[in-house]
């Protein structure tokens, strides 16, 4: 598991883009974001975002991640490997597959999980979600694949607009993931595939659950 402070002393990184907003900003960013087609849920604690992913996903469904930081810090990732849970948890089953071929395609087909959780490389204020990938195992799932959508994210993600938040993917989130990648995977990190959330236009697909703390890249 990793976590943030694993290498933000040693990245160089935008610390202005990582700043933890004020509540009007916060209250400004879940109104557009509510605009835009989102569920928005306002926690105070990591504790408080797993007890809500907890209670919004019901028994039985199927659940997948992408990687996140922020789901390792409250907590999910653990949970939803080890924890007293009804759901089918689909990362047990594709990581438990020797075959690399076979394993591949079971990740493809885990994008159409009942419930696919993750995380998010920047909000703008004005409502819109910037996230990217290397292999876009995790984007993938957002615009339409999975049923449902869970992203949870720390409020230091949120900047003033969407040219702040492509600002924030290239100059905060990529050079953490970066340090991340090539320390888990020996390999570096790339913005390869790189997803423009604007609007969600299936009504309560996707919830965003901000957290009032300094979580994740």
């Amino acid at each position: 598991m990793s976590q943030k402070s694993d290498y933000v002393d040693e990245t160089e990184i935008d610390a202005s883009l990582d700043d933890l907003p004020d509540d009007d900003t916060i209250d400004e960013t879940v109104a557009n974001l509510e605009a835009n087609g989102f569920e928005v849920v306002v926690v105070d604690s990591p504790e408080a975002a797993l007890e809500t992913i907890q209670s919004h996903i019901p028994p039985a469904a199927s659940v997948m991640n992408g990687h996140s930081t922020t789901l390792e810090e409250v907590g999910f990732i653990e949970y939803l490997s080890e924890g007293d849970h009804e759901w089918e948890s689909l990362p047990d089953q594709v990581w438990s597959i020797d075959d690399d071929d076979e394993r591949q395609t079971a990740r493809r087909e885990s994008q159409t999980a009942d419930y696919f959780l993750g995380g998010i490389n920047a909000i703008a204020r004005t409502g819109e979600l910037v996230a990217a990938d290397r292999s876009g195992s995790r984007i993938g799932a957002y615009p339409f694949a999975a049923s449902n959508v869970v992203i949870v994210s720390g409020v230091n993600k949120i900047v003033d607009d969407l040219n702040a938040a492509l600002d924030r993917l290239e100059s905060v989130a990529y050079p953490l993931e970066n340090e991340r990648a090539k320390d888990a995977y020996g390999v570096e990190s790339a913005i390869a595939k790189q997803l423009i959330f604007r609007q969600e236009l299936e009504e309560g697909r996707t919830t965003v659950v901000l957290v009032r703390d300094q979580l994740g890249y």
